[in-house]
């Protein structure tokens, strides 16, 4: 039975769409786009009235016009603009630096097509260190080319910065988040069945049961920086390799096994929170970890060291929050995030270099706020008063 959900909403949705002139050198998406420039996709949710204020979601491959938060802010009679980025719901091609620019002429269609005067980038979940690094570069541009040295000008680009940033529920970088997820047992990428038994925590036998000890958790950490470092390795050899040849082949796609690995979900004495033990975001992590939608489970030579790889990425959330000096920046952490490590708020708020830093904690809520209405009221009454503090809300 196919059944469609009637859920009143005090907004409308407008369907949006913004084209660029820019063609990618390699195709990265399918369907109709490449040879005809850029395509952006994206909602602005609004009531009747008028706004001078803007609220901009983006997550590098999630489109978010459905998800809880921005909804509700709609509801209280906001203007939400959920914005996609040239890669809606596929990751597997995804180049960061292309996804800034993507954000970039969304917050310029905001300023000079929409007429906004006011505009706030609410970066939740992966939209966190996408806002830190779109933000970073519009105060200081630095970025000319990728990590596999393809050109692409953010310097040249004209970002327009936001008036604010808004860090909820977010992580510090897909390329941290992956590598605190990788399943360090994993000896062979062509064979995920050879694992190191020794870090397999979740084997029926595994040597290693919940509480872990402090020695095996800072071995299984560096056996996953091991891990995401060799694959950097291989990716850029395997560039130089093609590059070299100079043949039809100028990309590759491969398989990363085992993503979504972590000794937080089985033992929640490891950077406590208020989160359930053996689950995740995904649900059960030992599923998840082979399932077909783990993080980074399909990916480019050029989309790996762009977004996964720890050494080479530029989404470094601490690292672009250092950039940042000139923005008001508020956080936001829900004390019991399934899908946030806990340690991943506190070094952002450590990092930013802005004086007009601020920080909330919703005790007990969860990632998407899933059946948790007064969390998310608790959210949004923190983002709302924040703003009219500093006079973003006309």
């Amino acid at each position: 039975m196919i059944r469609a959900e009637q859920r009143p909403e005090a907004f409308r949705r407008v369907a949006l769409v913004l084209h660029t002139d820019e063609v990618a050198a390699v195709r990265e998406t399918y369907g109709f786009t490449g040879s005809q420039g850029t395509v952006l996709e994206g909602q602005l949710l609004r009531g009747e009235a008028e706004s001078g204020t803007v609220f901009v979601f983006m997550h590098p491959t999630s489109t978010l016009n459905l998800l809880p938060m921005p909804a509700a802010l709609a509801d209280r009679g906001h203007h939400v603009l959920c914005a996609a980025s040239r890669y809606p719901k596929n990751d597997s091609s995804l180049i960061l630096e292309k996804v800034v620019l993507d954000l970039g002429a969304w917050v310029r269609w905001a300023r000079e097509s929409a007429g906004y005067e006011r505009v706030v980038l609410v970066g939740w979940s992966g939209g966190g260190s996408l806002s830190l690094l779109y933000q970073a570069e519009a105060e200081s541009p630095t970025i000319r080319s990728t990590p596999a040295g393809d050109p692409v000008e953010v310097v040249g680009a004209g970002l327009v910065p936001a008036d604010a940033v808004v860090f909820i529920a977010a992580h510090l970088s897909r390329a941290e988040t992956l590598t605190e997820w990788m399943d360090p047992s994993v000896t062979d990428e062509t064979d995920p069945a050879r694992r190191d038994p020794e870090l397999d925590i979740y084997a029926e036998d595994a040597a290693h049961l919940p509480p872990y000890d402090a020695g095996f958790v800072a071995d299984f950490r560096q056996a996953q920086r091991d891990r995401n470092a060799r694959i950097t390795a291989w990716a850029r050899a395997e560039l130089e390799r093609l590059r070299a040849e100079a043949g039809p082949e100028v990309e590759r796609p491969f398989l990363v096994h085992r993503t979504m690995c972590d000794v937080r979900w089985l033992d929640p004495a490891v950077d406590p929170n208020d989160r359930h033990p053996g689950w995740c975001y995904l649900g059960d992590p030992r599923t998840a970890n082979v399932g077909p939608v783990g993080l980074a489970r399909y990916t480019t030579l050029r989309s790996w060291l762009s977004q996964w790889s720890l050494e080479a990425s530029r989404g470094g959330g601490a690292a672009n929050a250092a950039r940042i000096r000139a923005t008001p920046v508020l956080q936001i952490e829900n004390s019991a995030d399934d899908a946030v490590p806990a340690t991943h708020n506190p070094t952002v708020r450590a990092a930013l270099a802005t004086p007009d830093a601020s920080y909330h904690v919703v005790e007990g809520a969860t990632h998407y706020y899933v059946g948790q209405p007064d969390h998310l009221a608790e959210c949004l009454d923190t983002l709302e008063g924040w703003c009219r503090d500093r006079g973003l809300l006309g």
